[in-house]
């Protein structure tokens, strides 16, 4: 059997506080940052090993190899708030073997899973998806230069659960709690984060703002990673949204690559064409900004929405696209036409036909979400973002950052 193994750990900063965080680490230096931009050996070099298999059963245990240890284990054991909100990565995800051996494979079995009951375990179908420890987390976000989120709310939850991760907070990590009145401490608490009601504008935005308000409470090494996200809700975009988009983009070819995570669909009434608008459009203003992530491009800039009908073959533009939940019982009925669960269907089927001839890779949410709870029939709540920013980082971490 085939499978992967784990290479030498980097080790990302020697000052580490005494819970194993890196907290209050030096910036790193750019030897150590070309150094953090290579994959692991075991995404790269699979190897033959010995597995026990055990006949009849459903799923086979994961891989008895080192890179898969935190996959059996409780990562958010060490966590702040980790026993009051009551969650741990082993209900989030129950692992087996297969590992996905390829993006493509791991891409598919994300979009194309399942749950054995409500609020269940998340399993991709056929081959399985890592959960990474929050070091692995920090050692994957530092191989790029920025990640640039671009949606709505259910994006803006996505980068909130990575702020879970990297400040290891259950409690008040997707949040801007250093800022926080007593109120809003009792009503964004645990899973009740994610409520868009009473904590939209408490998200945070920026991994920027972390490092600037309260740099002790991320695990990461200081300035190593830069998360945003640029809220783009609908089609036709605002000139100051995109100009919003320009000013992220340098003109000249940075030292690691960007990599791009889209979601889009509801705020237009899962209206495909204007789905598709609205990609095109910033797609083509990164292009006109940032000519380096596709050198040899003759697309033009122009905004009309075939300018991206074919891939782009050359330069390393690694770009996602999120299709929304899946819609839950408490959604109102007025919209149970054009966004209940045959149009969220139809409209995740169609998107991921259309972004992958512009190159984009296409993650679906329906399978993961449809038996997750939501607040509102939209949003799924703390455990169901947590399960989606994994999704995320499994594809992050699959890119071939070596070949930028």
């Amino acid at each position: 059997m085939v499978a992967n193994v784990q290479d030498k750990h980097v080790e990302l900063d020697k000052k580490k506080n005494s819970s194993g965080g890196s907290r209050g680490a030096d910036p790193l230096l750019p030897a150590q940052c070309a150094l953090l931009s290579r994959r692991p050996d075991y995404l790269t070099h699979p190897v033959t090993y010995n597995a026990t298999f055990i006949p009849h059963a459903a799923f086979q245990p994961p891989e008895p190899l080192p890179h898969r240890y935190s996959d059996t284990i409780d990562t958010f054991s060490s966590y702040k708030y980790r026993n009051t909100c009551n969650i741990s990565s082993l209900d989030l995800h129950a692992p087996f073997a297969p590992l996905c051996p390829d993006r493509e494979s791991m891409v598919t079995a994300m979009s194309s899973g399942g749950r054995i009951g409500n609020d269940a375990p998340y399993m991709p179908r056929g081959c399985d998806m890592r959960w990474f420890s929050t070091e692995e987390i920090c050692e994957i976000l530092a191989r790029f230069e920025k990640v640039i989120i671009i949606g709505d709310s259910m994006m803006r939850h996505v980068i909130g659960s990575i702020n879970v991760m990297i400040r290891e907070d259950l409690g008040y990590g997707a949040v801007t709690d250093w800022n926080f009145s007593p109120e809003e401490r009792k009503d964004c608490f645990c899973n009740y984060q994610f409520n868009v009601k009473a904590c939209s504008i408490q998200g945070i935005f920026k991994t920027a703002d972390v490092v600037r308000n309260d740099p002790d409470s991320i695990a990461c090494p200081v300035n190593s990673i830069d998360v945003m996200i640029e809220q783009m809700i609908r089609f036709p975009i605002a000139s100051e949204e995109l100009d919003r988009l320009r000013s992220l983009l340098p003109a000249t070819k940075p030292s690691r690559p960007y990599a791009f995570i889209f979601g889009h669909g509801l705020w237009n009434d899962l209206d495909l064409q204007a789905t598709l608008d609205w990609l095109d459009t910033i797609l083509d203003t990164v292009l006109s900004q940032a000519p380096w992530v596709s050198p040899s491009s003759s697309l033009s800039s122009s905004g009309s929405s075939t300018s991206h009908g074919r891939k782009r073959e050359t330069g390393f533009w690694p770009r996602l696209f999120l299709t929304p939940n899946a819609p839950g019982k408490d959604k109102p009925d007025e919209w149970i036409i054009t966004q209940g669960n045959k149009a969220t269907m139809i409209f995740e089927e169609s998107v991921g036909i259309e972004v992958r001839k512009r190159g984009l890779e296409h993650l679906g949410t329906w399978n993961a979400t449809v038996q997750s709870n939501k607040f509102d029939g939209v949003h799924v709540d703390l455990r169901g973002n947590l399960v989606k920013a994994m999704m995320v980082m499994n594809w992050l971490s699959m890119l071939e950052v070596e070949s930028f």
